[in-house]
């Protein structure tokens, strides 16, 4: 065998060891397989939602942006019917998981959707927005139980990536929005 012969061998050897995993990875996405075990503990919701034209107000009477230019994640803390004491605490966790991201906690804000809280709860919950869904998108992801929380993670573009169920594990939470806000 000659150099220019070996040397193409060896040109095409080198292109199959890398584009082997990539022609591998698109043909299990093609056929439609997906790992069992995946590393997040919320669920994806496929396909995503789109939420951007979904109405939500601020208490403050302006209109929430979902497609956000400062690139921040949104997470929605979506009450069960009233928002009473365990309600309240798992708010407040929610508050506490967001200083701990330390200067990434801008890039995450936490928006309530549900019964009115009371006034000095609403002011103990500071950056917590509070706010009202003006129609029905969300209502499935909402926990059918009183005093329960329920959570959506919405990405920069207005996409409605992952659920929560009530009774969601916080520390696991975390991780998640270590994740994508990092």
């Amino acid at each position: 065998m000659n150099s220019r012969n070996r040397n193409r061998l060896l040109f095409v050897a080198i292109v199959l060891v890398f584009a082997a995993p990539m022609i591998a990875a698109w043909l299990l996405n093609a056929s439609g397989w997906r790992p069992a075990n995946t590393r997040n503990s919320g669920t994806l919701v496929e396909p995503p939602l789109d939420v951007g034209a979904t109405p939500v107000t601020l208490a403050d009477g302006s209109q929430l942006v979902w497609k956000d230019p400062q690139w921040h994640w949104t997470l929605l803390a979506l009450a069960g019917g009233d928002c009473a004491a365990a309600c309240q605490s798992r708010l407040a966790e929610l508050l506490r998981l967001r200083i701990t991201l330390g200067r990434n906690a801008d890039r995450l804000r936490i928006v309530y959707l549900g019964a009115p809280l009371a006034a000095d709860v609403a002011a103990a919950s500071v950056p917590l927005q509070i706010a009202r869904e003006g129609a029905a998108t969300l209502a499935a992801y909402r926990p059918a139980e009183p005093d329960t929380l329920a959570l959506a993670l919405v990405d920069p573009n207005g996409l409605l990536m992952m659920r929560y169920d009530a009774g969601y594990d916080a520390a696991r939470l975390r991780a998640d929005i270590v994740k994508v806000v990092h």
